[in-house]
């Protein structure tokens, strides 16, 4: 069993709970270490971001919750570096790096925001073809580790969170296989491991975690490493279902 979650939000972004909380809560549910993250600071969006005026508060505040928990759990200070983020990662133990925009034409649209929103952005921006947007979204994907020098892979196919049951676009047809694909091969050589993360399954979007099983097994074919993590954003959701995939995948990984 694996004994640590890297990736949760709390009330500092768009997370429910305190970090406090959050610590407390994993050391009740047996954790040895865990990360606390913010999303990183980005200029053109603050709906789920940090504020820049608390990022120093927040390091502050994990470094409270070190010492004062020191004897009973590993704490780090984490960061969810978005693509599109120019703040510096140094300031923080470690970086998730992960994509949640799509750029097109100088502006920039959630890839996350809601089922309603992404359907209205593929509409508007990619004339409806669902492919192009999957072919945006991995062509930037495809440079993630480059341009933020981050320590795991957050989410690699975060585009799929509407697409239960192939609700907008087929996973197995040959545009959405070569795009990831692509994207995949180019992150493979920074040698961080990918994280399988099951946010999504936990907030009602999925039934199965980030990356799909197709993409695990490609992944692992070519000699990637995996860690756990719950993308939690509160309390409750901590580790979440790690006992139930962990032994599901536990051939793969």
């Amino acid at each position: 069993m694996i004994y640590s979650d890297l990736h949760m939000h709390t009330s500092f972004c768009d997370g429910k709970d305190s970090p406090e909380d959050m610590v407390v809560c994993a050391i009740e549910k047996g954790l040895k270490r865990v990360g606390v993250c913010v999303h990183s600071y980005t200029d053109m969006d603050g709906t789920y971001c940090i504020k820049f005026e608390n990022i120093k508060p927040f390091i502050a505040e994990m470094a409270r919750l070190k010492d004062k928990y020191a004897d009973k759990i590993e704490v780090l200070c984490g960061v969810e570096q978005d693509y599109f983020s120019n703040y510096p990662i140094e300031e923080f133990d470690y970086a998730i790096g992960s994509l949640h925009y799509f750029f097109v034409d100088g502006k920039f649209y959630h890839v996350d925001h809601s089922r309603e929103y992404f359907e209205n952005v593929v509409k508007k921006v990619f004339n409806g073809d669902y492919y192009c947007a999957v072919e945006n979204y991995y062509s930037t994907l495809a440079t993630v580790m480059e341009k933020t020098k981050a320590d795991i892979v957050g989410h690699f196919d975060l585009i799929i969170k509407f697409n239960e049951g192939n609700r907008y676009f087929d996973q197995n047809n040959p545009r959405y296989v070569k795009a990831w694909q692509t994207a995949a091969d180019r992150i493979l050589k920074s040698g961080k491991p990918f994280e399988i993360n099951t946010g999504a399954i936990s907030r009602g979007y999925k039934t199965t975690p980030y990356p799909s099983l197709d993409v695990i097994k490609y992944l692992k074919a070519r000699g990637a490493k995996f860690i756990m993590s719950s993308d939690s954003h509160s309390k409750e959701n901590i580790a979440f279902q790690y006992r139930e995939w962990f032994n599901a995948l536990s051939d793969i990984i």
